[in-house]
């Protein structure tokens, strides 16, 4: 056997599995990165499975780091060691966003603390004194860019990242269970194509439309376009609501959204949300496009003035 083979066998000892839990890099994207960039480059075991060395699980972090920041896979993925922690330190050096500093201490230094129940209670004290609306724009936008941002920079690891979006989602579940007593139309159905696992910004959406009466049904992340379709029709919804993280590039989500809007019942809107349409100046009949959480309110609001006019 090569000497080489022999040593990174020998250094390789970190599984598929563990890569996964370490970075947040799903199994697919780590075998498609392999074929595709020839990064990361995994041994076998005795069993034939995919190994990883400490290494190379250091710049898969960083590379997820980067790609957290909105820099896109391949862009980075062939990046050096060193370039990675170039392009870290530049996106460190971007102007942070912060939340209310009178509500809170740090929630950044109360996850390296492992104070989970200051962080609840943190939350909900500010979902009390905000209301639903402001706190989604005015407290739970800039603290997760400033939780983002520390993940980011090394300050936080992936499972305190994860401690605190847990803490997020079964708050905005928790709002969205009690707003959706009372539903009204419009009817919409909401989800994220493939390729977008990011959950957050789609509980968000949820989470405002509830509380604005919409009667909203959610298909989770990653449904394929086809199955949105079918869906869409199966539930007669009135409008599709798509989430899109930052990290998406502009031209390709654009693209999936002319496929699907082609694929869909032209009765049917389709809304699509996130930060990564504030790049983008292109309109799309039927399509509305919206950068931020705060567009949301004012978007149902036309949508039903114009859908009672029409029924007037």
């Amino acid at each position: 056997m090569d000497k080489k083979v022999r040593e990174r066998r020998a250094e390789a000892a970190v599984s598929i599995a563990a890569v996964e839990r370490e970075t947040g890099l799903s199994k697919d994207t780590l075998r498609v990165w392999e074929r595709r960039y020839g990064f990361p480059t995994p041994a076998r075991d005795s069993k034939g499975e995919r190994v990883y060395s400490s290494a190379q699980l250091e710049r898969l972090r960083l590379i997820r780091r980067c790609m957290d920041g909105g820099l896109r896979p391949g862009k980075i993925v062939a990046a050096s060691l060193t370039e990675l922690q170039a392009q870290i330190k530049k996106l460190d050096g971007r102007p942070r966003l912060t939340a209310d500093a009178g509500l809170h201490n740090s929630i950044v230094d109360m996850l390296k603390a492992r104070q989970i129940a200051g962080i609840r209670d943190y939350l909900a004290h500010a979902l009390m004194r905000f209301g639903v609306q402001r706190f989604l724009l005015e407290v739970l936008t800039p603290l997760s860019a400033e939780v983002g941002r520390a993940w980011i920079s090394g300050e936080i690891e992936i499972h305190e990242e994860h401690v605190y979006s847990e803490q997020i989602h079964h708050l905005l579940r928790q709002v969205i269970a009690s707003a959706s007593l009372s539903r009204q139309t419009p009817r919409v159905m909401l989800t994220t194509l493939p390729g977008e696992a990011h959950q957050l910004g789609l509980l968000m959406a949820h989470a405002s439309l509830a509380v604005e009466g919409a009667d909203c049904l959610s298909l989770g992340v990653q449904t394929p376009a086809s199955d949105v379709v079918r869906a869409a029709s199966a539930h007669a919804v009135d409008i599709v609501g798509l989430s899109f993280s930052l990290a998406c590039q502009p031209r390709s989500a654009y693209a999936q959204l002319a496929d699907l809007r082609q694929r869909l019942d032209p009765r049917i809107e389709l809304w699509a949300g996130g930060a990564v349409w504030e790049r983008v100046r292109k309109t799309m009949p039927g399509t509305r496009l919206l950068a931020s959480v705060s567009d949301i309110p004012p978007a149902l609001a036309d949508w039903r003035q114009l859908h009672t006019a029409q029924a007037a």
